[in-house]
């Protein structure tokens, strides 16, 4: 499934005086749904996370995955309107601290605590914005295997298809010892259950996204407005 990265967004847009070009904005929108703004400081929060959980720079993200990143937002927002159950479990603090300790480890520099602040300071990133966010992701990925993991169902025949067709065949080119069936199906069997999982949120999205008032402002994918 793809990587959930969201930021809660203001609902306000912040007027500037007449004086100011419209490049001396605070914030702008850039989308809305359902009448929520998502403010370009949202998209860009966006985008500095998932550079930093990319173990990239922002300079890095072209302007494909710019585009994504605010399509995702979208949904995002489409998805946070279904998890207002009284029964919705979220992310707890300690799975939110095992979710930043695993990104903690993709940065060598960040071992000592002070290399973990310069890390984040790079990134344009605290360490509340980052627990936000991750606390977000975690929700976002719960109401979604919530909702659609019961709907999936693997048949045994499809292990064995994916086992001889696809695992064998690329253990053998890679020249590594081949694994029985049995080892191997509890990992099958989840990879499987996440490709149809991945179907039936596309699926979702697409009846949620027609069923709402989604309105884009024309951006240059660079954060501007056009």
């Amino acid at each position: 499934m793809n990587r959930v990265c969201s930021f809660v967004c203001a609902f306000a847009l912040l007027a500037a005086p007449s004086s100011l070009r419209a490049g001396d904005l605070l914030d702008r929108i850039v989308a809305t749904v359902n009448g929520h703004i998502i403010l370009q400081s949202d998209w860009e929060a966006a985008l500095r996370c998932q550079a930093f959980e990319d173990g990239r720079s922002l300079d890095q993200l072209p302007s494909a995955e710019r585009k994504a990143a605010l399509d995702r937002l979208i949904d995002q927002e489409l998805l946070r309107e279904q998890m207002h159950s009284s029964d919705f479990q979220h992310a707890s603090d300690q799975e939110v601290l095992q979710r930043i300790q695993d990104i903690h480890q993709q940065y060598r520099e960040a071992a000592p605590p002070p290399g973990w602040q310069a890390v984040l300071s790079r990134s344009g990133l605290s360490e509340d914005e980052l627990k936000q966010h991750v606390a977000q992701e975690l929700d976002l990925m719960r109401l979604v295997d919530a909702r659609l993991r019961p709907n999936v169902s693997i048949e045994s025949k499809s292990i064995e298809s994916y086992y001889n067709q696809q695992l064998l065949p690329q253990l053998r080119q890679s020249g590594e010892k081949e694994v029985p069936l049995a080892e191997v199906t509890p990992k099958i069997k989840e990879l499987l259950t996440q490709q149809q999982m991945n179907q039936l949120l596309l699926a979702w999205l697409q009846n949620l996204r027609s069923g709402s008032e989604i309105r884009r402002e024309t951006v240059d994918y660079k954060g501007e407005l056009q």
